[in-house]
C-alpha cells in the first residue's frame, strides 16, 4: 500500500518542483521607465569684451616684437627662425579701423635660428642674400575688422627685392596705460602663411617646405604729440 501511494505521489511532486522552478526563473517585472529628460541647450559662450585702444600713432617696440618663421624639413622636423624689427609704426583709428595702417622694417642680417651654421646658410645667396638685401619691409594696404578684437591686415611684403601681397590674421591682445612707461600702449599677435618661392628663397623646395608659417607678436606705445602752442623757432 505504501509503495502504491509513493508511486502516485511521485508525479505530483515532480510537477510541483517543475512549476516552482519555472516561477523562480521568470523575469522580474520591468520597472517603470522614467520619462526622457529634455536635452539642455549648450551654454552660450561668454561674450568677448571689446578692447578700445586710444587712437593715434604708436611706435612699435623692437625689444617686444618677434617674427617667428617655421617650416618643415624633409617631413621630419619643423625648424624655426626669428626675425626682429629695427623700426615700426602703427596708426590706429578706433572710430574706423579701415583708416589704420602699419609699416615695419626687418633687418634680415639679424636672422636667428639658434644654429650658427644654419644662420650662415640662410644669409647666403642660396636664400636671403643679405649682402645685397639686408632688410625686408611690410607696409599695409588694407585693414578690416574681422570680429571682436580681430582684424585682417593685407599688405605688401618686400623681401630680397621682390614685393608680394601678404594677409595677416590679427588679434588685438590689449590696450591701455603701460604700468611702467605710463603711456598708452597697444599689443597684437598675428599669423600668416607665405611661400618661399614667391620671394626667390625657394632652395630645396619641396623637400624643405615651400610654405612658411609666420607667427608675430608686437607691442608699442603712443607717440608723444607735439605741443600745439609751441612757439616757432627762429
Amino acid at each position: 500500500m505504501k509503495t502504491t501511494i509513493r508511486t502516485l505521489l511521485l508525479p505530483l511532486a515532480i510537477a510541483a518542483a517543475v512549476t516552482a522552478c519555472s516561477q523562480s526563473a521568470a523575469p522580474a517585472a520591468s520597472a517603470p521607465v522614467a520619462a526622457p529628460v529634455a536635452a539642455q541647450a549648450p551654454a552660450a559662450a561668454p561674450a568677448v569684451a571689446a578692447i578700445t585702444p586710444v587712437s593715434g600713432t604708436y611706435v612699435l617696440d623692437p625689444s617686444h616684437t618677434d617674427v617667428l618663421a617655421q617650416w618643415t624639413h624633409f617631413g621630419f622636423s619643423q625648424p624655426s627662425a626669428h626675425f626682429a624689427i629695427s623700426e615700426g609704426t602703427l596708426v590706429y583709428d578706433a572710430a574706423d579701423v579701415s583708416k589704420s595702417s602699419v609699416q615695419v622694417t626687418l633687418p634680415v642680417t639679424a636672422i636667428d635660428t639658434f644654429v650658427d651654421k644654419l644662420d650662415e646658410h640662410l644669409k647666403s645667396g642660396d636664400f636671403f642674400d643679405v649682402a645685397a638685401f639686408p632688410t625686408a619691409t611690410f607696409k599695409s594696404t588694407r585693414v578690416a575688422a574681422a570680429g571682436p578684437n580681430k582684424l585682417t591686415v593685407t599688405g605688401e611684403l618686400t623681401l630680397k627685392g621682390i614685393t608680394r601681397p601678404v594677409t595677416l590674421d590679427v588679434t588685438l591682445n590689449g590696450a591701455g596705460e603701460h604700468p611702467m612707461l605710463k603711456k598708452q600702449a597697444i599689443g597684437f599677435s598675428a599669423t600668416a602663411t607665405v611661400k618661399r618661392t614667391d620671394f626667390g628663397v625657394g632652395a630645396y623646395a619641396p623637400n624643405v617646405s615651400d610654405e612658411v608659417q609666420l607667427r608675430i607678436t608686437t607691442e608699442g606705445t603712443l607717440a608723444d604729440a607735439p605741443a600745439a602752442d609751441a612757439a616757432p623757432q627762429g
